[in-house]
């Protein structure tokens, strides 16, 4: 598995989070005193006076948010050509771009004229005397927050940050090579100590690890976090353990393995994305290393996905989890264009709509009935014995020994989360020392999977994610899976014969629902927790996620 060069890893977790890079070094020196920690301090100050008219001061206010929107799309796109379109001699040139960009931006966002618009705002809000809807409210309540987020952390801190995210990633790439983890520890805990900082600076009150989480999972604590990893742990643990004493190979899953031409691929990955309700009049799709979404605008969506030559299902399911993320983008609530309250809730929410599209629709019997002729098509001779059935099991298969997260199944792979969950949650409170990382790892990895890493690289060092300082991120893997399970149950109760119309390829009507009731909401709640009691009447509940796998697995490997 190969690894992009710095400047390719920085600009892909840069798209998936939706956020700017940090301003460089250079560009962070010369930012102006009117930044400064005294000046927001004086913004705060003026917060209680109540503005004369509030829906004026709100107008101006997302007239400046609507800019910083603006240039994160030229950001976007500027981000998805270096992935998919940039000739290797441009790449000192896009750094430059990029760097000039994120200056400004960062001068945008960081506006001590913003912030006072939006205090003011804010404590209209408080107070009740603002007169906003609730999407308006929404908006302020999201871009204030960002704003004393963005101006809290001091610009040496910053600087020491944006120096670090290149240092460790080639200090992490190296200790992957040479399978040792003792040549990326320093990083690591210059990235535990500096986080710690950035989490004091933000909210000193507040438990360090949930003010790290909430720059991914919007409103979620680690104290919600362990209610639901509890109950996720409990309940997948003995189903892991029987299937492994059933024989995780026991099922057949040679039909989708062989030789299949990448060109054809990509055209049934297409068919596959369309049919689901992808728009290239908003959109288009390309190959790239590493799959991702991203692009500039909800009306310009880019979507890139990549084919492994020997296992077609690779390929598709890549391509359908992105599509999932795609329609997420594609319908984004126009009305408000530009901000924050059109954005998506949070990483859990958006991996959320992938999932739901790879794993609840796409690796379900009635998807095979769908997906089968379409692979005879494509693909002639390969799969004539084969039957909807054999299709959707060899889909399905657990892995044993399941050692990298990334190519995990859909039952193993929560623990691989929950054991990078304790492990950084551990560091950053002080519980786990960074040297012990190795040790702990591979006895949570035989306690949850049981398995040992045969090599660090295969172990702990197998993420870029804690060479990226990404402390917090983790969990929204997991948690986008739970969240997957009880809206589908929901869109189930919802739409009569689902699984009939999925069958034929009819998708619209699950498309519509996802539209309306989640992806046009953007932001407006402000927690995972709030979303899912306005979608389903109750906050996330894992339950519906252990039922949804027992049940399937139970199944199929005849427990």
């Amino acid at each position: 598995r190969k690894y992009p060069a710095p400047h390719e890893i920085i600009s892909f977790i840069d798209m998936l989070l939706q956020k700017t890079l940090r301003p460089s070094p250079r560009i962070l020196s010369q930012v102006t005193k009117q930044k400064s920690s005294r000046v927001f301090t004086s913004v705060r100050a003026q917060a209680v006076m109540a503005p004369t008219d509030v829906k004026q001061t709100y107008n101006e206010a997302a007239k400046k948010l609507k800019e910083v929107s603006v240039l994160g799309g030229i950001s976007g796109l500027l981000g998805w050509d270096e992935m998919v379109m940039l000739p290797p001699g441009a790449v000192e040139c896009r750094g430059q771009q990029k760097e000039a960009l994120a200056g400004v931006m960062f001068d945008k966002r960081t506006d001590a004229e913003l912030g006072r618009l939006l205090a003011e705002v804010k404590a209209a809000i408080d107070a009740g005397q603002s007169g906003l809807s609730p999407y308006e409210c929404a908006t302020i309540r999201d871009a204030h927050k960002d704003f004393v987020r963005t101006t809290a952390i001091p610009k040496d801190l910053a600087q020491a940050m944006a120096k670090l995210e290149i240092e460790a990633y080639v200090a992490w790439v190296q200790a992957r090579e040479q399978s040792d983890f003792s040549k990326f520890a320093p990083y690591l805990q210059q990235w535990v100590d500096l986080n710690k900082q950035k989490a004091k600076h933000i909210d000193p009150k507040s438990d360090p690890y949930d003010v790290l989480l909430d720059d991914y999972e919007k409103g979620m604590t680690s104290k919600r976090l362990d209610e639901i990893f509890a109950q996720v742990r409990q309940g997948l643990m003995p189903l892991i353990q029987a299937i492994k004493a059933k024989g995780a190979a026991s099922i057949d899953d040679s039909i989708v393995k062989g030789e299949f031409d990448v060109d054809k691929q990509a055209a049934l990955c297409k068919q596959v994305a369309l049919d689901i309700g992808f728009s290239l009049e908003k959109g288009r799709l390309d190959v790239s290393v590493h799959p991702f979404t991203g692009g500039a605008h909800s009306t310009d969506v880019r979507m890139t996905t990549r084919f492994k030559p020997d296992n077609v299902m690779e390929g598709l399911t890549g391509a359908i989890h992105e599509t999932g993320h795609a329609l997420y983008e594609q319908g984004r609530n126009l009305d408000y264009d530009g901000l924050p309250v059109n954005q998506a809730l949070s990483m859990g929410v958006h991996e959320s709509q992938s999932l739901l599209w790879e794993r609840m629709v796409a690796l379900s019997p009635p998807f095979a009935t769908y997906l089968l002729p379409r692979l005879k098509e494509a693909f002639p001779g390969k799969f004539d014995k084969a039957t909807p059935d054999m299709l959707f099991r060899a889909a399905n298969v657990v892995q044993d020994p399941s050692y990298i997260r990334v190519e995990s199944d859909e039952v193993t792979y929560p623990m691989h989360v929950i054991l990078r969950y304790e492990i950084e949650r551990g560091l950053i409170s002080g519980a786990i020392q960074v040297n012990d990382v190795p040790k702990i790892w591979n006895e949570k990895m035989q306690q949850y999977l049981g398995v040992t890493p045969p090599t660090e690289a295969k172990g702990c060092l197998q993420d870029v994610h804690w060479g990226a300082g990404l402390f917090g991120y983790f969990p929204t893997y997991t948690l986008g899976a739970i969240y997957a399970c009880q809206i589908y149950a929901k869109a189930q109760q919802d739409i009569p014969g689902l699984s009939e119309r999925i069958e034929k390829g009819q998708f619209a009507e699950l498309k519509s629902w996802l539209n309306k009731n989640v992806h046009e909401l953007g932001s407006l709640h402000d927690s995972g927790d709030e979303l899912m009691k306005a979608v389903t009447g109750s906050p996330l509940n894992p339950q519906f996620f252990l039922e949804y796998l027992n049940k399937k697995y139970t199944d199929l490997y005849a427990l």
